[in-house]
């Protein structure tokens, strides 16, 4: 199955259940894309104890049927440069994400 996830926001604990979701469909052999979008591109600035994102990016990019992409824009305006953990892309990547995936998932 081929899965798209678009993260739209910061919050530390969704992000991380929403990875840890990605996580585990790689597991079962899926493909899966997730997409920053909005203040979404800020997930990798926000850490609580409970919930360490960083441990499921690293994780989740670990595999080549896994791809992240940021909405180029958003970072723009937050003054975000381009990294491993947030790569910039485009609307055109998240058109093309929703139109070829299986499923779409958004938090």
């Amino acid at each position: 199955m081929k899965l798209s996830i678009i993260l739209s926001t910061k919050n530390t604990e969704t992000n991380w259940n929403a990875l840890r979701l990605a996580n585990l469909a790689l597991t079962h052999g899926d493909e899966v894309n997730i997409f920053l979008l909005g203040e979404a591109v800020e997930y990798d600035q926000v850490n609580q104890e409970q919930f360490i994102i960083k441990e499921q990016v690293d994780r989740f990019l670990q595999t080549e049927k896994a791809r992240l992409i940021a909405c180029g824009t958003c970072m723009n305006i937050r003054d975000r440069e381009d990294s491993k953990n947030c790569p910039k892309g485009g609307i055109e990547d998240l058109y093309s994400l929703i139109t070829t995936s299986d499923k779409v998932l958004t938090f």
